[in-house]
């Protein structure tokens, strides 16, 4: 027969074990994950260059083509009443779409690769990922377009110097117009990121984002004129650019009516992608 002897302390009580310390998830962590992810993907440095190149690119085309045409005296009349400000953010529209295409990839991306199990895994609770993912892209993207706004205005202005669509950062509501293309461009970051998490489909995402941009807008116009002017300005697309444009007339919105019903349609966008994220599974 063989007896089995317990190690005991001075005292007759077992050693005690050391305790695992407890896993907790910050809103710091999370941040610092999301972040650390966003700019470990090849994608994110070239669609952002891209959106930035776009933006400034496109802008002093047009610049350089009004200068041109008022050089030559043939100034194509669709450029004859147009500003310096609406000129160097001809590029805008262009740069929505690598940037909502890539809000868009930071979240469906991650559905197709199947690396959200292992995020929402690590972040049990599910909807931190999701504020942390639109926060962060929402303010890159928010430095980046109001950089490249600056940057193509001030170009632009050295190009129409002398015209008359010449305009300076001191010409009244110039400096809120490209702070405005700046927020309209960093929140369709959010939506484009928000589209992502809500379809889990990165063709699906994109196609609903240009389709809300641009093609809806389009077909609106096929409406009768009563409708129009009741339909038009609330659109997201139609909304956005109320917030950076430097006059409004009786079918456009203010640019306060503009940021706030581009807000909603934000907010939309995020409460669909956080009832999905949180109801159904991955």
């Amino acid at each position: 027969m063989s007896t089995v002897t317990a190690t005991t302390d001075s005292t007759g009580t077992p050693p005690a074990t050391t305790p695992r310390p407890a896993y907790r998830v910050t809103t710091r962590g999370v941040l610092r994950s999301e972040w650390a992810k966003l700019w470990s993907l090849r994608s994110t440095w070239i669609t952002l260059g891209l959106g930035l190149l776009f933006l400034v690119a496109f802008g002093l085309i047009a610049a350089t083509r009004y200068r041109s045409g008022y050089a030559s005296g043939t100034l194509n009349r669709d450029f004859a009443s147009s500003t310096g400000l609406e000129l160097s953010l001809f590029g805008t529209n262009f740069a929505q779409l690598a940037l909502g295409v890539l809000g868009v990839l930071i979240t469906a991306g991650e559905y197709s690769t199947g690396m959200i199990r292992s995020t929402l895994a690590a972040v049990p609770r599910r909807l931190p990922v999701l504020w942390s993912k639109a926060a962060l892209y929402g303010l890159v993207v928010l430095v980046v377009g109001t950089a490249g706004a600056f940057v193509a205005f001030q170009i632009g202005s050295g190009i129409l110097s002398g015209t008359p669509a010449a305009m300076s950062l001191s010409h009244a509501g110039v400096v809120r117009s490209l702070f405005g293309a700046g927020l309209y461009l960093g929140l369709v970051g959010v939506i484009g990121a928000a589209l992502g998490m809500l379809l889990r489909s990165v063709a699906g995402g994109i196609s609903v984002l240009v389709a809300t941009l641009m093609l809806i807008p389009g077909l609106v116009t096929l409406l009768p004129s009563s409708w129009q002017n009741d339909i038009s300005p609330y659109l997201p697309g139609n909304a956005g650019q109320a917030m950076y444009a430097l006059t409004h007339d009786a079918t456009t919105l203010s640019p306060g009516a503009g940021l706030w019903v581009f807000l909603g349609w934000t907010a939309l966008a995020l409460v669909g992608a956080a009832y999905r994220l949180v109801r159904t599974d991955v």
